[in-house]
């Protein structure tokens, strides 16, 4: 053991997705404990319930005081993540977010959730997550890439500011703090509680492993954390051409999350084989997965991506995709309510 250790010492990257994977199995079993998901709080307060969005916001403040903290310690330059853009495409971001909150709706899942589902027996949700594959490998390497490069190109412009002050982004998050434990939802149930902050917590996480852990100077990595639309479609591809390819955070992240959710579920007795029970949902299930994944690739993430990894960068892009998601989401639930 102590030889295996110094090996690892000695690998920088080999260490980092070691422990890409013990994060991926932590956030799988706090994220099938919890049930945490955007689309349930956007949901549930139509429904007159904000419990589980108060869950959402609580985690999106764990996620950026944890990371803004880690980032002042370890020294972590958060404005090299893919979120932070001089010279972002906003209209294609807006675009993407509102496709990806269209397809979540649709989905009645966005890509984490769908992630964990699928790990519990839900077979609806595999069905999704391969479509989710598809339509971002069409969007990011496929028949939809040339005409995504070309309309980013068109519709890139400077931004004065690609991140808010540091004071603002405190503010905004003391302002999350304070609508998700206000009154007694979050106090009275402790998977929303503890998951959520957790959840945040595991955003830090991966920030310290790809900026800290596998730091190399001879063989740079991006910096990234958890996010699943890009990922999906990676994990896909090893899948399918493992030979001669090296296993990436993304891919070793979406592994991790399928296997603790996997584990959570069939610990607790809660996995159960689930099916189509009809024609509709198989159409809405294939069609939204197809916008979540174009979507969350013109809006560079997903819920968790943007809401909670992009946030915790305080990126203009990431506060510009999440409102694209809420609108998109918001607008497509009501259209499905009235049919």
């Amino acid at each position: 053991m102590p030889e295996f250790i110094e090996a690892l010492l000695d690998a920088p990257q080999q260490l980092m997705l070691w422990g890409a994977l013990l994060t991926g199995l932590l956030l799988g079993a706090l994220l099938q404990w919890s049930r945490l998901c955007l689309l349930r709080g956007l949901v549930h307060v139509r429904q007159g319930n904000s419990q589980k969005l108060k869950a959402f916001a609580l985690a999106m403040a764990a996620a950026f005081l944890s990371s803004q903290a880690l980032a002042w310690l370890c020294d972590i330059d958060l404005a090299a993540s893919i979120y932070v853009q001089d010279n972002p495409a906003l209209p294609v971001i807006v675009l993407g977010g509102l496709l990806f909150g269209c397809g979540m709706a649709l989905s009645n899942a966005c890509t984490g959730r769908s992630l964990v589902l699928a790990a519990g027996g839900n077979l609806r949700s595999l069905v999704c997550l391969l479509s989710i594959a598809l339509g971002a490998g069409l969007a990011l390497s496929g028949l939809l890439a040339e005409g995504r490069v070309w309309l980013e190109n068109l519709t890139r412009f400077n931004l004065p500011v690609s991140r808010l002050p540091l004071g603002l982004g405190v503010l905004l998050a003391i302002g999350l703090l304070m609508y998700a434990l206000r009154g007694q939802e979050l106090w009275q149930s402790k998977p929303d509680l503890i998951g959520s902050l957790l959840v945040g917590v595991l955003v830090s996480a991966g920030w310290w492993l790809t900026g800290v852990v596998g730091a190399d100077e001879f063989e740079p990595i991006p910096l990234l954390s958890i996010s699943f639309v890009a990922p999906l479609f990676e994990a896909q591809q090893y899948l399918l051409l493992s030979t001669g390819s090296k296993l990436s955070f993304g891919v070793v992240l979406v592994a991790g999350v399928f296997v603790g959710a996997l584990l959570r579920a069939l610990l607790s007795g809660q996995f159960v084989w689930e099916g189509f029970d009809s024609t509709a949902r198989l159409k809405r299930s294939l069609t939204g997965g197809l916008l979540m994944g174009v979507g969350g690739v013109l809006s560079l993430g997903c819920t968790y991506g943007q809401a909670l990894s992009g946030f915790s960068t305080l990126a203009i892009t990431s506060l510009v995709a999440i409102a694209g998601i809420l609108v998109g989401a918001w607008l497509t639930l009501a259209v499905l309510q009235k049919t």
